[in-house]
């Protein structure tokens, strides 16, 4: 525990402190599942991905995997090991998991953290990682694997980075509920030099399973966010991604504006 609570050792912003424990916990997540060779059966996916293998400068709740193959796959044995080494390294962890939907849900929730940071005057008050695994993914997907050193050191599969930007497209079009993460991701995405295309076999299979958008071609994906985009309250999405960001003035990037010049050609 005393190298996490070394992270955020004089801080005075308290949501950076908790991103900093949070996505310290991440990491030993991610070193446990690598030991456990999960990283066969499952790919690392969405927002905790995309800081972890390209440093989008933002900070993440959630870890996110989707099933590329039934063989091997065994997560309540690698919960186990994820109780057992959190508990090696000093937490007091308490672990969860519930696998009666398509998407398996897992919750490992630590007490005594917040308190030991001084970002909680109750001791039983828990900081919690999620993690979720998506056992239908939709098709298309190209994986690759690539050891990444932060905090610890492991090896993770993952999609690419066009198959990201695919899911993070299908999240911003699809979601009930705007979230501001996904829209700062996109103009992260959209900024890249050279350009990142999505892979629009998988962002066309994804828009394909949901069904409440109809029959829309993911080749046509820019005008689909354009329309989004009228529906969306720019103020609320920089409020709600604002204290995930590594640097509080990047949340001035989202605008309508900023978007629609990101989507046209140059």
């Amino acid at each position: 525990m005393e190298q996490a609570l070394a992270l955020v050792r004089g801080l005075t912003d308290p949501s950076q402190a908790l991103n900093r424990l949070r996505e310290y916990l991440q990491a030993r997540v991610l070193r446990t599942l690598h030991e456990c060779e999960a990283f066969g059966p499952i790919a690392f996916v969405g927002g905790t991905a995309l800081r972890f293998l390209h440093s989008l400068p933002r900070f993440s709740e959630d870890l996110d995997f989707v099933l590329v193959s039934t063989e091997a796959y065994d997560p309540i044995s690698w919960m186990t090991k994820v109780k057992r080494d959190m508990t090696l390294a000093g937490f007091a962890p308490e672990i969860t998991w519930n696998d009666r939907k398509t998407v398996h849900a897992g919750w490992v929730r630590l007490a005594g953290l917040l308190q030991a940071a001084g970002l909680s005057s109750r001791p039983q008050q828990k900081l919690a990682i999620k993690i979720e695994i998506d056992t239908v993914p939709p098709f298309g997907a190209r994986c690759e694997k690539r050891v990444l050193t932060r905090h610890l050191t492991f090896l993770v599969q993952h999609h690419d980075l066009p198959s990201l930007l695919a899911g993070k497209l299908h999240a911003a079009l699809s979601r009930s509920h705007v979230k501001g993460r996904d829209w700062y991701d996109l103009v992260w995405y959209l900024s890249q030099r050279p350009p990142v295309e999505p892979n629009l076999v998988l962002l066309q299979n994804a828009l394909n399973q949901t069904r409440e958008l109809g029959h829309p071609d993911a080749s046509d994906w820019k005008t689909m966010v354009r329309a989004r985009l009228d529906s969306i309250s720019f103020e609320a999405i920089r409020r709600d991604v604002l204290p995930f960001l590594e640097t509080r003035q990047d949340s001035a990037f989202l605008t309508r504006e900023n978007l629609l010049g990101l989507l046209s050609p140059e």
